[in-house]
This record gives C-alpha cells, sequence and structure tokens, in this order.
C-alpha cells in the first residue's frame, strides 16, 4: 500500500515486523542457523533470491563482529522452495573497521540429504563509522510522485503462478516502464519503482538486500515473460537510510546468449545512494 495510507499508530517496526519475523533465525550451535523459509515471498515458482540474501545476511551479521553488510556476493545454486533450510557460517577474518564471513543455505532433498542453495561471501563494517564526505557523479533517478505511479494492484498480473511476495511490498511503479503490463513493451531494459515494505516498517542495511531484487525484471520492458532466476547477485550498502520510501532504479544494457546483467541504485528520502548491485541472470528466449 502507498506510504500515505499506512496509519501512523499501525507501521510495523525494525525488530517487529512480517520481514523480520520470515527473516528470523534459530540458531542451533555456533554458526549453524534453522529458518523455515516463508512462503509469503515466492514469485512465479521460487522463493525470492532478495529475502534469501536477507535471511543469509542475517545468519552472517549474528556470526561476525559487525552487524552491517558493506559487500555481499551471492552465487544461486539450486532453486530455493518454501519450507525448512539451515544456513552455515564461517568468520573468514575479523579487523577493526570490516569482518569477512561466508555463509551458505541449504534445504532437504527426499531422502532428507542437504542440498546447497546460496553460497555468500561478505564483508561487514559499522555503517554509521564511515564519515560523511560524499563526492559522486550520481545522480537520483527521475520517478513520478508516488500517486502517478502503478502498483500490482492496479492491474491484473501477465505473469502466471504465485505473486504471493507483491502482498509484503509497497511497490508503485513508474509508467515509462510498464508497457510490459499492457502487451507494449518499449524494449529498453529498464524498470523504476518506489519501495517499501507493505506494513510500514522503515528500509535498514537488511532490507536494501531484497530492495534491490524485488521489482519486476528488466527482461519484462524487453519483451520476455517468465521466471528469471539469478545466478550471481553483489550488493554494496552505502549508507544507512533515512527514514521513507526508496527509490529502485534497475537498468540492463546487455542481453546475450540468454543472460542478462541488471545494475540497481537504490536512493534514500534524503537523496542519498545507499546501496547499488549488480545480478546476472538467465532469461529465456522464444
Amino acid at each position: 500500500m502507498p506510504e500515505a495510507a499506512i496509519a501512523s499508530d499501525a507501521r510495523a517496526v525494525i525488530g517487529d515486523s512480517e520481514f523480520d519475523r520470515d527473516t528470523a533465525l534459530t540458531r542451533r550451535e555456533p554458526g549453524v542457523y534453522d529458518i523455515d523459509l516463508s512462503a509469503g515471498w515466492t514469485i512465479i515458482s521460487a522463493v525470492n533470491g532478495g529475502y534469501l540474501l536477507a535471511v543469509v545476511g542475517r545468519a552472517l551479521a549474528e556470526t561476525l563482529p559487525h552487524s552491517d553488510p558493506f559487500t555481499i556476493s551471492a552465487h544461486y545454486l539450486t532453486a530455493s522452495q518454501p519450507g525448512p533450510a539451515v544456513v552455515r557460517t564461517e568468520t573468514v577474518r575479523t579487523g577493526r573497521s570490516l569482518s569477512t564471513g561466508q555463509a551458505s543455505l541449504f534445504q532437504y532433498d527426499e531422502q532428507g540429504a542437504e542440498v546447497e542453495r546460496i553460497r555468500v561471501l561478505a564483508s561487514y563494517g559499522d555503517l554509521d563509522a564511515l564519515p560523511d564526505d560524499v563526492r559522486t557523479t550520481a545522480t537520483p533517478p527521475a520517478i513520478p510522485p508516488m500517486d502517478q505511479c502503478f502498483g500490482p494492484q492496479d492491474g491484473p498480473s501477465p505473469v502466471k503462478g504465485s505473486s504471493a511476495i507483491t502482498d509484503r511490498l509497497m511497490l508503485k511503479l513508474d509508467p515509462s516502464t510498464l508497457g510490459w503490463a499492457l502487451g507494449s513493451p518499449s524494449g529498453k531494459g529498464e524498470m523504476r519503482a518506489w519501495f517499501g515494505l507493505a506494513d510500514g516498517r522503515e528500509a535498514d542495511p537488511l532490507s536494501l538486500l531484497l530492495a534491490v531484487d524485488a521489482l519486476p525484471p528488466t527482461a519484462f520492458e524487453m519483451g520476455l515473460t517468465g521466471w528469471v532466476p539469478t545466478v550471481e547477485l553483489t550488493v554494496h550498502v552505502r549508507h544507512r537510510p533515512a527514514p521513507g520510501p526508496l527509490r529502485v532504479s534497475i537498468t540492463t544494457r546487455n542481453l546475450a546468449g540468454g543472460f542478462l546483467e541488471e545494475d540497481a541504485e537504490v536512493w534514500d528520502s534524503a537523496d542519498r545512494l545507499v546501496a547499488q548491485s549488480r545480478q546476472l541472470a538467465r532469461v529465456r528466449l522464444g
């Protein structure tokens, strides 16, 4: 729902929201965490990659001496499904300003054997300890006001299968990137939107890992449909986001050989670039 529609006394808070509950882990032993992956974050037939990265990111935050992800790279090995999973973490190096860890998320096959879904390498630090100096040529994306943009609830979904994740998000898409939903894709690899969580929870570094992978794929606006599974995703978190909705811009410059890249920028209400990402994804041609 739009931010304006969320009553101030009904807003969820960081630490007590659906996102926090669905990424919460149970510590089995040092470095080993259990979780039941929620069906609420599925798209088409699989669990969303940004949600999965947030789950693993939370496990690393609980393992490492620093709590904020600075850079996190994930390779998606097999498709995750709702249900039981285990995250195994390892501290690689600990320093005064940065600590590095690795983690893998596993699920289980029909015989009960572990199947690795994601493997992650990440460095964590303290965003509040960073200097204020900013020198950049980056500019916020030009997106119309929220009341001039459109969300999933404004029309039927052209994509078959589960879209449960859209009920958990506040997404308002730039009309100029919505041609695919009307049967007239622009041919440009662009997607822009206002982003938040539907229950009003403010953004934090962990939810930024979700934000970079929560918009419809740029492949839709290039005339392609269907699942666009992530092969690899790297996220850089640059600032702790200010309160208010985020603006997310995603672009693709090159689709070749059945793969495309998506470059994402996430901007906060203070016009700061708070996260950047690049992912390689597979597309179905024809």
